[in-house]
């Protein structure tokens, strides 16, 4: 079997990046924002009990890193190793160069325009028509984003049920989608402490125990895992998917994705000094980003330990095989494996860890998706959200629609979410470029991630089974057409900012 230090020197190498990547680039990226440590901030300015209420540091760091984290970084990560070792690549200098960019700006522009929620900020920036664009795409995400969580925490529940009671799984996935529901409807309506802030910081801290057990793990057991000098842009996707821009979308949490940016503002709401701003918004990307790391390799090193004699070519097969309860199931189920890596690696003690993680957190990223849902909604009805009359008007609609959507096939709303999630990413990158613009900062760091971008969603929903089915290669020239009349329009416009 192969093996030996350069696989370990490679993975080890990618972290050290990660962790380069906040302690550099992140403060440059500080130093161009321009933070003022002495500005008072919404927390104290507009305290009001439920949305704006200050908090410690590390308390905002976990919840900000639970509410990005959720299940994104494992899941995506597991089904992004199936392109390759280019995983690695993505997961790496997306997260630096992108994700938490784009965490850091959306989290730190809010603050400065007093916890303005996304949209708010896109219309501020780019006009009313796309705010107004904003407005929809990000309750429409966010209202995906609440169903397809909601359901899979419900749904892997009632496999954990099934037969008690005499109850069938399909009747308990209906009681457990029920309760995961009330809870949600608690969570969106009451203060930001009372349940969010005393729950999320135990089940963001078992998430980081979970992936660093599973970190020691991958250096303890034995087993193969891709290195860069194994055809990294070689896809090794079981339906053929090419690398770009079908990796971009699969991996989003543990790279750069738009549901942070509906997430970042709730904390902005929290943060006692701007001082903390790249701790929280910068540097839970970056421990995301090491978590979606460590799965990635993990998932792999796992799956070719499984395969035929351990045979590294047979390891991507024997990921996808084990994603598909041995091909018995159409779709992957990344659960599945999470459970079997936590339980064979570290024991009972990781299995209780595995259910924390693919159960508590696709709850506790629903749950803050419907109440960003609200606070958006509630900005551009200027309706204040002090009475709890009000915050129930706003949210059961919500809620309504979201049970609609409960009966949708999961995977087409998994697959619509993808999208959704990344072109709102895309969007706020243009905001925050030309935020920067009219500051006489650094625009750099923001419009270069949003051409690439650019190129990424518009070529994925014209070439994917969802989208337009277009061939790969027209769909290409077509991202990179449209990201090409954007660079040019934002470079005129540079030019007449700084006539």
């Amino acid at each position: 079997m192969r093996g030996g230090y350069l696989i370990m020197l490679t993975f080890s190498i990618a972290l050290i990046l990660l962790v380069l990547g906040y302690l550099i680039y992140g403060a440059f990226v500080e130093r161009v924002f321009g933070i003022q440590p002495e500005r008072e901030t919404p927390s104290y300015r507009l305290k009001d009990g439920v949305d704006y209420i200050p908090m410690p540091t590390w308390r905002v760091y976990l919840i900000q890193f639970l509410n990005i984290a959720g299940t994104g970084p494992i899941f995506g990560a597991i089904m992004g190793i199936l392109f390759g070792p280019a995983a690695y690549l993505w997961i790496v200098f997306g997260c630096i160069f992108m994700g938490a960019v784009h965490d850091y700006l959306c989290g730190m522009i809010s603050l400065r325009q007093d916890g303005a929620s996304l949209p708010e900020m896109v219309g501020n920036e780019l006009g009313s028509v796309a705010r107004q664009g904003m407005r929809i795409l990000s309750i429409v995400l966010l209202v995906l984003v609440g169903t397809v969580f909601v359901t899979t925490s419900a749904g892997l529940l009632a496999t954990m049920t099934n037969g008690a009671w005499g109850m069938d799984m399909a009747a308990w996935k209906w009681l457990w989608i029920g309760f995961v529901f009330l809870y949600c409807v608690l969570a969106t309506l009451l203060p930001i402490d009372t349940l969010i802030g005393r729950l999320y910081p135990l089940f963001g801290a078992a998430l980081l125990i979970m992936a660093v057990g599973v970190g020691f793990g991958i250096f303890a057991q034995e087993g193969w895992i891709p290195e860069l000098t194994d055809a990294p842009f070689v896809s090794h996707h079981p339906k053929g998917l090419p690398i770009f821009p079908f990796l971009c979308i699969t991996i989003a949490c543990g790279a750069i994705s738009g549901f942070h940016g509906t997430q970042s503002p709730l904390m902005s709401r929290c943060l006692e000094n701007e001082r903390r701003g790249r701790i929280v918004f910068y540097g839970a990307m970056i421990t995301e980003g090491i978590v979606a790391l460590i799965w990635a390799a993990a998932a792999i090193k796992f799956a070719a330990s499984a395969a035929p004699e351990g045979a590294p070519e047979n390891a991507y097969a024997s990921l996808s095989s084990i994603l598909t309860n041995g091909g018995l199931s159409s779709s992957s189920n990344p659960a599945l494996l999470v459970n079997m890596i936590c339980s064979t690696w570290m024991g009972r003690i990781g299995a209780i860890l595995a259910v924390l993680g693919v159960i508590a957190a696709p709850i506790t990223s629903g749950d803050t998706a419907y109440r960003s849902a609200r606070l958006i909604v509630a900005d551009f009805m200027h309706l204040s959200q002090k009475k709890i009359a009000n915050r129930l008007a706003l949210a059961l609609p919500l809620f309504a629609i979201s049970a609609a959507l409960v009966f949708v096939d999961f995977d087409v709303l998994w697959r619509y979410f993808a999208w959704t999630n990344q072109t709102l990413a895309t969007c706020f990158l243009w905001t925050a470029a030309v935020w920067l613009l009219r500051r006489g900062r650094n625009c750099w760091i923001a419009f270069l991630p949003a051409v690439f971008m650019t190129v990424v969603v518009t070529s994925y929903i014209l070439a994917a089974p969802e989208g337009f089915q277009i061939p790969h290669t027209p769909s290409l020239i077509a991202g990179f057409v449209l990201a090409f009349a954007l660079a040019v329009w934002f470079l005129r416009y540079r030019k007449k900012q700084r006539i």
